[in-house]
């Protein structure tokens, strides 16, 4: 469709996603992926090669505020099997080590979490004997968590906001969710998703985090909370597949005591 965007005509069509706020746009022979109102943190990302290249920004009539990245011709988003390889976790390693990625979003968002501020945000729209289950551990065993120093967080670090360009480069995007919070909120989700325990360890290792108890602790603790936000978001949108999966997800999180009981040996 035409759309009369700053003045000009562009071709604009939506991106899809579950916002609805992004679109892929030509105007002049050149392609942009546009975003309605995405946060400022993004030009930090971009200036660590972490999204794609910001563009530019500007802000339109009526005060939204347009963003602008370069398209990536050629790309793909990864597969569960690919979360599996060193590239992902090197990556989400750095980005948690980055100083001045932690400076930047402390400035402009200002979100800061902890496991109390989490626990906190678990509230259900429904509840059932797992959701108590799950509830149930999180009061129980957050005042043993030894939370490690809070870091750059993206906050939703499924296989589909990974991007792959035709270069070979990798992006991690979609950082409306990004905060401050102890590193385990992602890499605990990702690991129980994606990679069999079996691999943790080297996995944890192109990550640059030893697998201890206390490590471990953090991760089933983080997971669980994410997982049970994520039931919730996804039930009162009616996403029944979705739900279902994140809670079979759930139950295996909850069920891997013998798995701590290892590493404890």
């Amino acid at each position: 469709m035409k759309d009369n965007l700053f003045g000009e005509d562009w071709e604009i069509e939506p991106a899809g996603g579950e916002t609805g706020k992004a679109f892929v746009a030509v105007h002049e022979d050149e392609k942009f992926f546009l975003k309605r109102n995405s946060s400022p943190f993004l030009a930090a990302l971009s200036v660590e090669n972490i999204v794609p290249k910001l563009i530019w920004t500007r802000r339109v009539e009526n005060g939204d505020v347009i963003t602008a990245q370069k398209w990536i011709d050629d790309s793909q988003t990864l597969d569960a099997e690919n979360m599996r390889e060193p590239r992902v976790a090197k990556l989400l390693g750095r980005i948690h080590r980055s100083e001045h990625l932690r400076d930047m979003l402390g400035r402009i968002e200002k979100k800061d979490y902890s496991c109390v501020y989490l626990l906190d945000q678990v509230t259900t729209s429904y509840n059932d004997a797992l959701i108590l289950e799950a509830q149930r551990y999180l009061a129980e065993n957050m005042d043993t968590l030894e939370e490690a120093r809070h870091v750059v967080c993206h906050g939703d670090v499924n296989h589909n906001n990974w991007l792959l360009s035709g270069e070979d480069s990798l992006y991690l995007v979609d950082w409306d969710g990004a905060m401050l919070a102890d590193p385990a909120n992602d890499v605990g989700v990702l690991l129980y998703q994606y990679v069999p325990f079996a691999e943790w360890k080297n996995w944890l290792a192109e990550y640059g985090q030893e697998l201890t108890p206390a490590f471990y602790k953090r991760l089933k603790w983080f997971s669980i909370c994410q997982v049970l936000m994520a039931m919730n978001w996804q039930y009162e949108r009616g996403r029944e597949p979705e739900r279902l999966r994140l809670e079979q997800l759930l139950k295996k999180i909850l069920r891997d005591n013998e798995v701590y009981a290892t590493l404890c040996e």
